[in-house]
Parts: structure tokens; C-alpha cells; sequence
């Protein structure tokens, strides 16, 4: 295999656990939930996406060939990862979920004011 190839494979591997390491450090640094999701889903995106695509072109290059399972696991994080983000802010948002004490207003207030959110967040707070 040539080193230039040899190169790129280290350069993805080491940025994308670089990435996620990263990403955890901010999971657990962050002050409050809305800031904390950015860090994992962004991370588990870019650095898994990273390692997995230089997995692919080590065993696509120079071994077996690519393997379905490793492009599969690509997609299925590519899809699930934003999906699963947006819905846990979503459920911290619909819980009313505080912020940090310093940041600007709160999530909620700019959302009550959204044509038709008042009315369907008031209508299940009347289903509990």
C-alpha cells in the first residue's frame, strides 16, 4: 500500500478519535442540556464517520474489500444521530428543561410565540 494512502488512514483514524474525545470531554463539561447535546451528536457524526471511513478504505485498499457492515453502520449514524439530537431537545423543551443561569431568555418563551406551539403544548399539559 502506498504511504500516501498509509498517510490519509492515520490522518482519519487519529482525527476521529481525536473528535470524539473531544465530544465526551464537552458531554461532561457543558453546564446544561441544550449544550450538551451538541457535543456528543456532533462528535459520534464526525469522528465515528471518520474512523469508519478510514476502516472502509484500509480493508477497501489493501484486505477483504469493503464491507457492507461497515457501510451500514455509516448510514444508520448518519441517520440516527441528528434524529435522536432533535428529539431529546425536543423532550427537554416540551419538559421546560432550564438553561444556564447568564444565557438569553429561555428556550420556551421564543416557542410559546410560534403560530400553533402554545396551542399544542397547552392541549397534552391538559391530557396528564
Amino acid at each position: 500500500m502506498p504511504f500516501w494512502l498509509d498517510a490519509l488512514i492515520a490522518l482519519l483514524l487519529l482525527s476521529g478519535a481525536l473528535v470524539a474525545l473531544l465530544g465526551s470531554i464537552g458531554l461532561a463539561r457543558m453546564p446544561d442540556v441544550y449544550m450538551r447535546l451538541h457535543g456528543p451528536t456532533k462528535a459520534s457524526t464526525l469522528g465515528v464517520g471518520a474512523t469508519l471511513l478510514g476502516s472502509m478504505i484500509w480493508f477497501g485498499v489493501g484486505h477483504e474489500g469493503l464491507s457492507a457492515q461497515e457501510v451500514l453502520i455509516t448510514v444508520f449514524l448518519f441517520a440516527t444521530a441528528p434524529v435522536s439530537a432533535h428529539m431529546m431537545a425536543r423532550a427537554a423543551l416540551h419538559r421546560r428543561v432550564a438553561c444556564r443561569e447568564g444565557t438569553h431568555g429561555e428556550p420556551w418563551d421564543e416557542m410559546d410565540r410560534l403560530p400553533g406551539y402554545a396551542e399544542s403544548s397547552s392541549s397534552s399539559d391538559n391530557q396528564r
